[in-house]
């Protein structure tokens, strides 16, 4: 599956972060109000510490959580002294921007980051020249080359394993669909390559490779056994539970006949899930992208009835490892051959397995979920 990654930049930047710094830095008050928390080690780099600073989108959604122990329990194997931070919501640009800085000035080694958009470009750019591997996670940087590498799901394969369950499961029937993205006023990878990997595995054009929303809104797809579709609704859901509950609150009142919902991760499809449930609305098809463990009893329920499930622990990890391996050896990390990130695997969770679509039940996600 070719990724949607190679696009032209966007003006629309996501995630915000807070407050980063390491060393003297580590202790002073971040302006934008940001948490933060460190894990003290030392490497054989000189006999000196060394410092990486891990900069997370925030801290209330169980996948940064996540990434951030994994995160901590890699730097203590490999002796990195890590700085942790986040900001307070997803478009908190300016304050990743200043954690990036404080991070160079602190003499970091590495910058560890989910980065918000090409907003922050310039200053990643001023790390890498100052000389610090900059690893992306999670949400590729457009262009790729802002970073030395990124560890990453492929998201449009995601979206697609989503899609194409999705349009077996229908087989055949009408779907009338609501899409609840990420963000209405700014353009991500993440989000993008996700709602367009969903609409190709339903087999539904996607119509502008670069921003969501620019599909066809009615027609034929052409997934599983095909059929017609429209698209009744597609709004932001900021990546929250809250934010999903909203926006499938709107959709429902524009179109209560909406039997397939698309989620750009799991915390929006849970609020999907509670706003279908209060409507007493049955038989509507939720999928997402997340892999969480909390959010297996949905999918073991069928409130949410797939999730393509990632790995954010080996992201971190591999983040880690990466910059303590150049530390040791002077190599820089490099991306996939072939491809401008790295990626780090999707399976399908669902306990409604679709012929021809690899899945695997909660009860084997059971043993590999994070969080």
């Amino acid at each position: 599956m070719i990724s949607r990654r190679h696009r032209k930049p966007q003006r629309r930047v996501v995630a915000g972060l807070l407050c980063i710094g390491a060393g003297a830095l580590a202790l002073a008050a971040c302006s934008s109000g940001g948490t933060a928390s460190s894990q003290g080690g030392t490497s054989g780099g000189k006999g000196g510490k060394v410092k990486v600073a891990l900069i997370l989108k925030e801290f209330t959604n169980p996948y940064w959580i996540s990434m951030e122990k994994t995160a901590k329990q890699e730097a203590a194997k490999d002796g990195i002294q890590l700085q942790v931070t986040a900001g307070k919501a997803d478009d908190d640009t300016t304050s990743q921007i200043n954690q990036i800085e404080q991070a160079i000035a602190a003499g970091d080694k590495g910058i560890i980051i989910s980065l918000n958009g090409d907003a922050v470009n310039n200053a990643l750019l001023k790390a890498r020249k100052a000389g610090l591997i900059v690893v992306a996670v999670d949400t590729p940087p457009i262009p790729a080359s802002v970073a030395n590498v990124t560890y990453a799901t492929d998201n449009t394969a995601a979206g697609v394993l989503d899609g194409k369950w999705a349009a077996a499961k229908l087989d055949g029937k009408s779907a009338d669909i609501a899409m609840l993205d990420d963000l209405a006023n700014q353009v991500i990878t993440v989000d993008v390559d996700r709602d367009h990997g969903f609409l190709q595995g339903m087999g539904i054009p996607v119509g502008d490779n670069n921003v969501n929303g620019k599909e066809p809104k009615s027609g034929k797809y052409t997934g599983g056994k095909g059929g017609t579709y429209k698209i009744a609704c597609q709004l932001p859901t900021n990546g929250s539970v809250t934010g999903g509950q909203t926006a499938m609150e709107t959709c429902l009142s524009k179109d209560p006949n909406i039997n397939l919902v698309y989620a750009i991760n799991e915390p929006a499809s849970q609020g999907a899930a509670h706003a279908l449930k209060a409507a007493g609305k049955k038989g509507v098809t939720v999928v997402a992208i997340d892999g969480g463990c909390s959010n297996l009893p949905f999918v073991a329920s069928g409130e949410v009835g797939a999730t393509a499930g990632q790995f954010p622990g080996k992201m971190a990890a591999d983040g880690v490892d990466a910059i303590a391996q150049y530390v040791k050896t002077g190599k820089k990390p490099t991306n996939q051959s072939g491809k401008d990130f790295y990626n780090t695997g999707t399976k399908l969770y669902t306990d409604s397995p679709q012929p021809g679509i690899p899945s695997i039940t909660t009860k084997a996600a059971a043993n590999m979920c994070w969080g």
